[in-house]
């Protein structure tokens, strides 16, 4: 595991923060330019072993902000 693993979760869990109250002050695009990094950090470590589900999720999301944030910069 990375040694900087617990620095790594903290920064995420700022980046979901973060997210969340882009997302509640209709900052767009930020909700999903802070979402990705924190749902690429999900993937890459899989934090929750027990529960592989989640990372799909994750790769899900990853899937969906990407495709938000190219729709936005091309369209918008």
């Amino acid at each position: 595991m990375s040694r900087y693993e617990q620095e790594l979760k903290w920064l995420a869990f700022a980046l979901g923060l973060g997210s969340t109250i882009a997302l509640v002050q209709e900052w767009h695009p930020w909700p999903m330019v802070l979402s990705l990094p924190f749902c690429l950090f999900w993937i890459y470590f899989a934090w929750l072993r027990t529960e592989p589900q989640l990372k799909y999720i994750n790769i899900l999301f990853a899937g969906l902000y990407v495709y938000g944030l190219g729709r936005y910069f091309l369209v918008g």
